[in-house]
């Protein structure tokens, strides 16, 4: 068996960890190390594990970078052939790894993996964070199998097949430690938000899969850092969106698309003005900023990076797709338009 490490990055997350981790524990010791990684928590976190978890490592980051850097300063000091990224909020089930690892040691070329991702407030439906596996349109506009936009589906064994996909949830994401160092970790510029895309299309670029294993269950209660509502997360996912799209895109597509897409951008934050999300259109604006000062910057790390056409990305818009065309299940998307 591989060596294994659970890694749970920890801010603020005391009533999670006191809630979860048990259960963490209880289905994973056996076969994988647990670790929490605090990432400079101000509550009683790091005293609470302490002194209920003698059996799990602890791991104290120095200053809250965000998900990409505090989990990039804290996979730094873990030696293992498997790293598991599991969000806090995350309720683990019985035989949880075994399938994945199953799945990976199948194939060397698979560099990351996630389990089926369902709610844990609503278990019979998927969760928004990665439900039956990541894609992205031609725009960038990421989505899932389960979950187009705020349409959740319940899950009734439609997506029971193991299947490449764009990108694994980092609410529970699987990767090969080597590959997670070789590929420069997570981009700790993107702070959070779609930093597991951008790792995994760059390591698509490098000619590696990404998969869906859905014999593994977990669930998600989702939210937890930064709740959907917030203006804060917004200007994350509309920013790093952005340098997503800049750092991965193939030469021929690049400028094309993202003027496309930054348009697109403008049309959602006048429809946050009309309906009254001031705070929304305001944070799209600031994205729009961050990304054009931060631009130089972004070309020079896409200047280091392989850009290809991948597969898995959907060529077609999802947006008109959802809101003109009123598609609410991937199953109705038209499945010629995913390259392969």
């Amino acid at each position: 068996m591989p060596k294994i490490s659970i890694v749970i990055l920890n801010w603020n997350g005391r009533k999670y960890l006191e809630k979860f981790l048990p259960t963490v524990v209880k289905y994973s010791l056996d076969t994988a190390e647990v670790i929490v990684a605090d990432n400079a928590s101000s509550d009683d976190s790091v005293d609470y594990l302490k002194k209920n978890f003698t059996d799990i490592r602890i791991i104290q980051n120095n200053s809250n970078g965000g998900f990409a850097k505090g989990y990039n300063d804290a996979l730094a000091q873990v030696e293992a052939d498997y790293y598991i990224l599991l969000n806090s909020d995350v309720e683990v089930t019985e035989n949880w790894i075994t399938p994945v690892i199953e799945l990976m040691e199948s194939n060397k070329n698979i560099a990351s993996c996630q389990p089926k991702i369902l709610s844990y407030h609503e278990p019979e439906k998927f969760e928004y964070a990665g439900a039956g596996g990541g894609f992205l349109d031609k725009y960038g506009y990421p989505f899932c199998r389960g979950r187009l936009f705020q349409t959740i589906e319940k899950d009734t064994g439609q997506f029971d097949d193991s299947i490449e996909i764009f990108w694994a949830s980092g609410a529970c994401m699987f990767i090969r430690a080597d590959l997670f160092h070789n590929s420069g970790g997570l981009d700790n510029d993107f702070f959070a938000h779609m930093e597991e895309i951008d790792l995994c299309w760059r390591l698509k670029n490098e000619g590696y899969k990404i998969m869906y294993c859905p014999q593994s269950v977990v669930y998600h209660v989702g939210g937890g850092t930064l709740p959907k509502s917030s203006s804060r997360k917004t200007y994350f996912n509309f920013r790093n969106n952005s340098l997503l799209l800049y750092k991965n895109l193939p030469s021929k597509k690049l400028y094309k698309i993202l003027i496309a897409r930054l348009f697109l951008d403008g049309i959602a934050a006048f429809k946050f003005l009309l309906e009254g999300g001031w705070k929304d259109f305001y944070a799209v604006f600031r994205a729009h900023i961050s990304f054009y000062k931060n631009f130089y910057k972004t070309r020079n790390k896409r200047k280091k990076l392989k850009q290809n056409q991948v597969s898995e990305i959907y060529n077609s818009n999802i947006a008109v797709d959802y809101f003109i065309r009123k598609i609410k299940h991937f199953s109705d998307l038209d499945h010629l338009k995913f390259s392969k």
